[in-house]
């Protein structure tokens, strides 16, 4: 069948990789051109955004920003900062009150440097990090810079040494390593017990979809419905409509001369962020950015190229 261009957001369940989704999408849609947008750790659920044709060359051009909810358990720290690995240490948990523990989370608000897991994706000499951590290798990982923009603290279980929060951050923030880390900072040790992600990308877990749903609609053509068109993933980025002369340059990848007052007039316009291009009748044509001077928008992505 034909398939439409755009995003399928996969509320993904436990046990299941985000190569293991995409692979079942492909077979599902019957075709070959699907990619996900940033892989989701295999015990982690939630919501996990597919790219399927042309949607694939415009997942740099989403918004970046995650949010999860989750469970941190106090007391344990493992090989790999989540309940499932080897047990490494354990430690008593301090009784404090929630107001105390808000305190402690404030050392994970705005920017901060983390160490990934040393069971991550993270390249270490041209190799993943977690490969050389199952081979028992001894390695350092460099810490990132990552942006918290929101934590939450939802509730403290005294007893049982459990935090649930909720945290929006940026690409590249690993929730098991802020678990591992505010165990060491309250003295004890800590681990990741849960994690669901609740949108990704700008897309949320409620405009998602099981693949097992999926899978049992009798009719699979129905199947492409649930296919957000890719320029409704772009809404964050301004937007430039081209006339039909124009149309012509910018599929045989000449720049667009631009008047830079109609961009002055825009809300919140930044010069050194892309624009999607697009025709009058919203058709979208790709990503271009202006050039230095401001008088031309450059193609950087262009859709049915000639």
């Amino acid at each position: 069948m034909d398939t439409k261009d755009g995003f399928l957001v996969i509320n993904k369940d436990k046990g299941c990789t985000s190569h293991d989704c995409v692979k079942q999408i492909r077979k599902l849609l019957n075709t070959k051109k699907v990619g996900h947008t940033g892989t989701l750790d295999p015990e982690v659920t939630g919501t996990l955004p597919i790219a399927i044709g042309s949607a694939t060359r415009f997942i740099q051009y989403l918004p970046q920003g995650k949010t999860y909810v989750g469970q941190i358990k106090l007391g344990i720290r493992t090989k790999t900062d989540d309940i499932y690995g080897e047990i490494i240490n354990q430690k008593v948990w301090p009784k404090i009150s929630d107001e105390k523990l808000d305190q402690y989370l404030n050392k994970f608000r705005g920017i901060i440097k983390q160490i990934p897991p040393t069971v991550s994706s993270v390249h270490v000499n041209g190799e993943r990090a977690y490969k050389k951590s199952f081979r028992n290798e001894n390695f350092e990982l460099a810490p990132r810079e990552v942006k918290i923009e929101e934590l939450v603290l939802i509730k403290w279980d005294q007893i049982k040494g459990i935090i649930e929060i909720k945290i929006k951050c940026s690409a590249g923030t690993y929730i098991r390593a802020i678990a591992r880390d505010l165990g060491k900072v309250l003295n004890s040790e800590g681990c990741l017990l849960q994690l669901k992600r609740i949108s990704a990308c700008g897309f949320d877990e409620q405009n998602s979809i099981k693949i097992s749903d999926m899978e049992k609609e009798k009719n699979k053509k129905t199947a492409s419905n649930f296919i957000i068109p890719t320029i409704s993933a772009l809404n964050h980025i301004s937007t430039f409509v081209l006339n039909k002369e124009e149309i012509n340059y910018w599929q045989t990848g000449r720049s667009i001369k631009v008047d830079i007052n109609w961009f002055n007039e825009s809300n919140a316009f930044d010069y050194k962020k892309p624009i999607k291009v697009i025709d009058k009748r919203k058709n979208l044509l790709g990503i271009g950015f202006l050039n230095k001077e401001h008088t031309n928008i450059n193609p950087k992505l262009v859709l049915n190229a000639k």
